[in-house]
């Protein structure tokens, strides 16, 4: 298996050899064996397997036992598959292939070395790409690498003013805590934070204020994209009644959705969700009653540069045994890469049905560990 995992690499470097142009001249001194890559760079857009590289790191060693390291960053681009669910996408301005590399050679082996025998030494880490939640309203159909802890938090701000009533909420911080379990499956944990509500008529004017109910959930892939055919997971989640009196449902209510996704191009991505959700209130009379919607979001996701990206989104939520209108949404923002573990965003909405809020604002910010 790990022979064939370096006659991979090695095909890929040669194949990807040709497009790259030499800018210095080997000598005895050039490596003869690939020891290491480090990779690292941003996506285009909110998508998996869309890394741009943009700086690479090589450690070899020479056959005298010396060994030496060469960094490279540039526009040129080659790619090839590993494994089965591993592609490696490389971009060098200069060539990082060392003298004497061929597909059928393994540099370093002795002579008359079978391939079972042949150890490489090379072996490739590839940075997983910060796809967040947040701050569309469109969950990724993309699982948190398992190892990993994703920290998505933030501020939202809305407002709504209706036949001489105005109402706004904030809520500060909007927290969801993802983490990896294994391949293909993670752990949600949310939390509505601080929650402040203010309602105004006239000169009157009532507040109430305390924390909001949590959420504990899963995400599950179902199956990756391949062709036409959209990457799909699964989230099924239940809250939990910690909030204050008034803010609370004090009920544990479900909710499940199926995310989808697709990857148009290197800049341009589409994901829909579709589900329900249940929620629980008190009627007039004081019973308390638990109440479907079903849901539905739509985004664009547009990668401006390597480190900044735009969304456009159509949200909505339409009654099931819940009394009422649809509210329907849309909302635009940005994401911006600062490290490969941490993502700036800036969301702003209006509502597009008189049941929805008339605007709302947020910012954000989402870090992954490790780094």
């Amino acid at each position: 298996m790990r022979a064939s995992v370096w006659l991979c690499l090695l095909a890929g470097l040669c194949l990807g050899a040709p497009l790259l142009s030499a800018q210095e001249t080997p000598t005895e001194a050039e490596p003869a064996m690939l020891d290491f890559f480090f990779l690292t760079g941003g996506p285009y857009t909110q998508k998996e397997n869309s890394s741009q590289i943009i700086w690479a790191y090589q450690w070899f060693r020479g056959t005298s036992g010396a060994t030496g390291t060469r960094g490279y960053a540039g526009p040129k681009r080659f790619e090839w598959d590993l494994a089965r669910s591993l592609r490696v996408d490389f971009e060098f301005g200069t060539p990082a292939v060392p003298e004497g590399f061929a597909p059928s050679t393994l540099a370093g082996a002795p002579p008359g070395t079978s391939e079972p025998e042949q150890q490489p030494a090379a072996s490739v880490r590839r940075v997983p790409e910060l796809i967040t939640d947040r701050p569309d309203q469109t969950e990724s159909a993309v699982i948190v690498p398992p190892g990993y802890v994703q920290i998505e938090t933030g501020w939202t701000f809305a407002r709504n003013d209706e036949e001489g009533v105005r109402q706004q909420t904030h809520e500060l911080p909007g927290t969801l805590v993802r983490i990896g379990l294994v391949d293909g499956v993670e752990l949600r944990a949310g939390w509505s934070g601080y929650i402040q509500e203010e309602v105004r008529v006239g000169s009157l004017r009532a507040e109430e204020d305390g924390i909001g109910d949590a959420e504990l959930g899963t995400k599950i892939r179902l199956c990756r994209e391949n062709g036409v055919r959209p990457e799909v997971a699964l989230i099924v989640a239940g809250s939990l009644p910690i909030g204050s009196d008034g803010l609370s449902t004090e009920r544990v209510d479900p909710s499940f959705r199926f995310s989808l996704s697709h990857t148009l191009s290197d800049r341009f991505a589409l994901g829909y969700n579709v589900g329900m959700f249940w929620e629980s209130e008190v009627d007039e009379t004081r019973r308390r009653s638990t109440l479907s919607n079903y849901l539905y979001t739509a985004t664009l996701g547009i990668g401006l540069t390597e480190r900044l990206g735009t969304f456009v989104e159509l949200f909505g939520e339409i009654p099931a045994s819940a009394v009422g209108d649809p509210a329907h949404s849309f909302d635009s923002g940005l994401t911006y890469l600062l490290r490969n573990n941490l993502q700036l965003d800036v969301a702003a909405g209006v509502g597009l049905s008189q049941e929805a809020p008339d605007w709302f604002v947020g910012v954000g910010i989402s870090v992954r560990f490790p780094q």
